[in-house]
């Protein structure tokens, strides 16, 4: 019985808070921009849920280890953010979702032969983190001339919540190691990016991935917390830990991105 309602709630969580989450970052992003939406998509508001529910259903040992796998995780979305914001620069919003979805997927290939500690990874998410802000820059960009249509926010919702469900039933048959890596997926970052692409043109796309990459910190310091007490801390100790260092980042990083527009 308590593992069915904890199904339950996991299943909510997907087809319910995801599509909420999706749809407060996209209008986030229309009254403050597109920078600001995308620091909210790069937030582990998705992988949060997914580990904890993976150290309920799985053990501490499978939620340790898919949040290392996690921080890896984060190299594949920063490779994600970079090849969209490369491709987008000559093409429509189609072949730079294709290539961006395509990058992410063979680094999560390639990341998933790493056995590297904690402290390492970290020190790889924050390295490409730091790589892909580099290469999506902080463009200018002008106001979007067309109203969007009524059924824009609700097409955004449902996408999200499908693949989000998508991904997290299908990781949880792979084991610990390609769950973490699966738990960062871009969900938000890519139908946010594929909608300012197509609303504002490159130019918003690029602002979106650049708040992305930059709120990614903040997933990168909830992943290492977790990685490094879940074994040996109760998880509301851990993941109240995780939340806070997250949110600290969070904060940081979002003083980044205000700066960054002030300039």
């Amino acid at each position: 019985m308590v593992d069915h309602c904890e199904a339950m709630v996991a299943i909510i969580l997907k087809l319910v808070l995801t599509p909420i989450l999706i749809a407060a970052a996209t209008l986030a992003a229309r009254r403050y921009g597109p920078a600001l939406g995308g620091w909210l998509a790069g937030l582990p508001l998705v992988s949060g849920p997914v580990s904890i529910f993976l150290a309920l259903d799985e053990g501490r040992d499978f939620a340790a280890a898919a949040a290392l796998a996690g921080l890896l995780g984060l190299v594949a979305v920063a490779g994600f953010c970079a090849a969209y914001v490369l491709i987008a620069r000559k093409s429509s919003w189609l072949p730079a979702a294709l290539v961006g979805i395509g990058a992410y997927l063979l680094c999560a290939i390639g990341l998933a032969q790493l056995s590297v500690r904690p402290a390492v990874a970290f020190f790889l998410a924050l390295a490409a983190i730091f790589a892909s802000r580099t290469v999506a820059g902080h463009p200018s960009i002008d106001t979007p001339s067309r109203v969007p249509a009524w059924w824009d926010i609700p097409l955004r919702m449902a996408s999200a919540a499908a693949m989000v469900l998508a991904i997290t039933e299908c990781a949880l048959y792979l084991g610990a190691r390609w769950s973490g890596l699966l738990s960062p997926f871009p969900v938000f970052a890519s139908i946010m990016a594929v909608f300012s692409h197509r609303d504002i043109g490159q130019a918003g796309a690029r602002r979106l991935l650049s708040g992305v990459i930059t709120g990614s910190a903040a997933s990168a310091s909830f992943f290492l917390c977790v990685g490094m007490m879940v074994r040996h801390h109760s998880l509301l100790y851990t993941y109240s830990v995780s939340a806070g260092a997250a949110l600290a980042v969070s904060w940081i990083c979002l003083l980044l991105l205000v700066s960054g527009d002030r300039r």
